[in-house]
């Protein structure tokens, strides 16, 4: 391959976009990724014997997510409808969907118009919500957010909260996941990199990034191996956990001259933990419990297990539930599995075991688990970000390029109402590349 215009640091959804998008306007591309694969945050599995794929990464299609879509149809796949039944423990027995989130949304659309400056939500509901809100809403309020935004309550920002929970995307939006996992989606990015417009080069960790305007030269290791190249330009989509990195950490990427003008924006965020453990069981034994009351349920939920959110496969019918922890819940989890208390499993299984009572022993249907710890993945550091207090404009001023030379993107430069999705990732990526392809003359 000929030198390339551009280097492309990660091989997730969002670089695989842009190299996508650069190659199609004849632009040569190297994509440099540090894991023995491609997809970054997106990993799935598929099991001889399980008609569901095993998503390790993210999941789900949150709302209409034009780009993903448009992906997916060029692998000849579409969106599989993901019904919206919710069932909770209370006092011990599994009910279905209360009408807390209602209750919440309504108290923060009337808190929304009072605030006249960004609180974290923790403060908005242990006090401007104390009297408004119940204590059992204020907890599934606490749950949901370290749930569905991973983010640890005390920094993240109650503005942004507000205005995503009372948005389209958990309201009119459909909810998905792509057919046959989102591995059809990165065969359909892997399938848009002709081979002499794009080289992928997996196994390359990135140590350093030494620039200036009109060259970039970036340091590490190829295989075990001292490794160097450089070209004009570079987009980094680093995860935003490992770009809060100091440059003294291991497994940080050093950039010389720093990134100074990034700061403010870098702490303007939070990056969530999340803990994801996909078991498989022997048979999907919670269809025919109770006379086959919980047969479509798509999630559970027991905001006082060490787990409190599984959900099933539903409408694919598979032996298989996702635990998840997100999160302060996910980063504790995290640290007392690295001390040797009770595995992450067993955890999960005492969770399970909660939810159904004695009518079933979940344990011995246990036939194998999945799991992934998104904090202690060295090339992730986290798994999604989410706004701090204070942090309006973050993302935008991390989106922004430096010296027509270095362009950033990743879910965490996406638009506040498509961060932290796939969908953020991919627009995000294609806006870097086009950002990129203005610096071009006509005859670059």
């Amino acid at each position: 391959m000929a030198a390339q215009d551009v280097i492309v640091i990660g091989a997730g959804a969002a670089g695989l976009a842009a190299a996508a998008a650069l190659a199609e306007r004849g632009r040569r591309v190297l994509v440099l990724e540090a894991r023995d694969r491609m997809g970054g945050r997106i990993w799935t599995r598929h099991e001889a014997g399980v008609a569901a794929p095993v998503e390790l990464g993210a999941e789900f299609i949150h709302g209409h997510a034009p780009a993903t879509v448009a992906w997916l149809r060029r692998a000849g796949r579409g969106v599989v409808e993901s019904p919206d039944s919710h069932w909770r423990l209370r006092d011990g027995v599994l009910q279905q969907r209360d009408s807390y989130f209602l209750e919440v949304q309504k108290a923060m659309r009337a808190a929304l118009d009072r605030m006249t400056q960004d609180i974290s939500l923790a403060e908005l509901l242990d006090t401007h919500l104390k009297d408004v809100l119940s204590p059992e809403a204020r907890n599934y309020a606490r749950m949901m957010a370290e749930g569905f935004d991973a983010a640890d309550t005390t920094r993240a920002s109650a503005r942004a909260i507000i205005e995503e929970w009372t948005g389209d995307m958990l309201n009119n939006a459909p909810q998905g996941r792509p057919e046959g996992g989102y591995s059809s989606l990165l065969e359909a990015l892997a399938g848009a990199l002709p081979a002499d417009k794009v080289h992928v080069r997996l196994q390359t960790v990135v140590r350093e990034v030494r620039w200036a305007r009109g060259h970039v030269e970036i340091f590490g290791e190829s295989f075990g191996r001292p490794y160097q190249v450089q070209a004009p330009r570079a987009i980094v989509t680093l995860p935003l956990g490992v770009l809060q990195l100091s440059p003294q950490d291991d497994g940080a990427v050093r950039f010389t001259p720093p990134l100074d003008m990034k700061q403010e924006a870098l702490r303007g965020l939070g990056f969530g933990p999340v803990i994801k453990l996909v078991l498989r069981f022997q048979t999907a034994f919670w269809e025919t419990l109770d006379d086959g009351r919980y047969r479509d349920a798509a999630f559970l939920h027991a905001s006082e297990c060490p787990f409190p959110t599984f959900w099933t496969s539903v409408p694919l019918r598979a032996p298989i539930i996702n635990a998840w922890a997100g999160g302060p819940r996910a980063a504790q989890l995290s640290a007392q599995s690295r001390d040797g208390v009770p595995t992450l499993v067993d955890q999960a299984l005492q969770s399970l075991q909660t939810m159904f009572g004695l009518r079933c022993d979940v344990r011995a249907e246990l036939q194998g688990a999945y799991m992934q710890d998104w904090q202690r993945d060295p090339y992730s550091r986290g798994a999604y970000s989410y706004q701090a207090v204070g942090g309006e404009n973050a993302r935008e001023h991390l989106a922004a390029p430096l010296e027509d030379t270095l362009f950033f993107a990743g879910e965490a430069t996406a638009s506040e109402d498509d961060a932290g999705t796939v969908v953020g990732a991919l627009q995000s990526g294609e806006r870097a590349a086009a950002e990129v392809l203005q610096t071009f003359t006509p005859h670059a």
